[in-house]
């Protein structure tokens, strides 16, 4: 069985810092991150989403967290087709238009930043989640293949929000069509019955790392505010009941990435540490 890697989505929101999760003299910036590295062992970075990372900011999460530790990097909103304001590009990229060349020019930045921590054996992956418009078809697919040749060499992970690639009729080729490009599918779990509503997956298209999201299962999921969105406290049933599913996606994978994304106040801290007890449990 592969590694099982239990984390959440972000260590810096807001209100996980004014939560108390953090003791008393590990709340400034170097001092959550050790403390969170050393409760958890792998982390995703939401904030490459809104804006380009800094190089500065992944040498410093190098020197600040033990070997063995993951960074899962969430894509620029820019290369995934989301709508990307103005003032979150660099200021000398402002005002052009989004072709191929700008597509370029900002990957080969976002790169170059998240570099220290390639070279140093903390990323897990560059997640591209794609928002719930991009449905299935001939244009998706070519604009997945565009994707993993900008990325190639890099360890890409892809995320979908429509939920028809997850469908009955078409998980199959979904799943074939990501690992013929060497692309890891992320599984969900999030609320059932609503429009949007992604099957309970834990899909394996990579052999080296699979990866599963939990975003927590509020029923104002795509729209509200984001702590309407997001807002839910795992119960230990709910918990217990994925345990299985993560174990099989486990032992088809070297290592497996399980990141809680319901990011109020500690609920996300509090259920991945629950959910990396329920794991450790042995396998009845």
């Amino acid at each position: 069985m592969g590694d099982i890697l239990v984390g959440a989505c972000s260590w810096t929101d807001r209100q996980l810092v004014t939560s108390g999760w953090y003791p008393r003299g590990r709340r400034d910036a170097e001092g959550r991150l050790r403390h969170y590295a050393s409760r958890l062992p792998v982390v995703e970075v939401d904030s490459g989403y809104y804006a380009l990372p800094r190089r500065r900011n992944s040498e410093l999460w190098v020197e600040r967290t033990p070997d063995g530790f993951r960074f899962d990097v969430k894509a620029f909103s820019l290369l995934t087709g989301h709508p990307t304001p103005q003032r979150a590009l660099p200021a000398d990229l402002r005002g052009r238009a989004v072709d191929d060349a700008l597509l370029d020019e900002v990957w080969e930045r976002f790169a170059d930043a998240v570099e220290p921590l390639r070279a140093a054996g903390r990323l897990g992956t560059i997640l591209f989640q794609f928002p719930p418009w991009f449905a299935p078809g001939s244009t998706a697919e070519r604009t997945l293949e565009d994707c993993a040749r900008r990325t190639a060499g890099w360890p890409l992970a892809v995320e979908f929000r429509h939920p028809a690639w997850w469908g009955a009729d078409r998980a199959d080729d979904t799943r074939a069509l990501l690992s013929a490009l060497g692309a890891t599918a992320v599984g969900v779990d999030m609320a059932q019955g609503l429009t949007g509503s992604l099957p309970p997956l834990a899909p394996v298209s990579r052999p080296g790392l699979a990866v599963v999201r939990f975003h927590g299962r509020s029923p104002a999921w795509g729209r509200g505010s984001k702590e309407d969105r997001f807002r839910h406290d795992y119960e230990v049933s709910e918990l217990a009941a994925w345990v299985p599913r993560l174990r099989r996606a486990a032992r088809r994978a070297g290592e497996l990435h399980v990141l809680f994304n319901n990011c109020c106040a500690d609920a996300a801290v509090r259920a991945a540490e629950t959910m990396r007890g329920l794991l450790t449990r042995p396998d009845r």
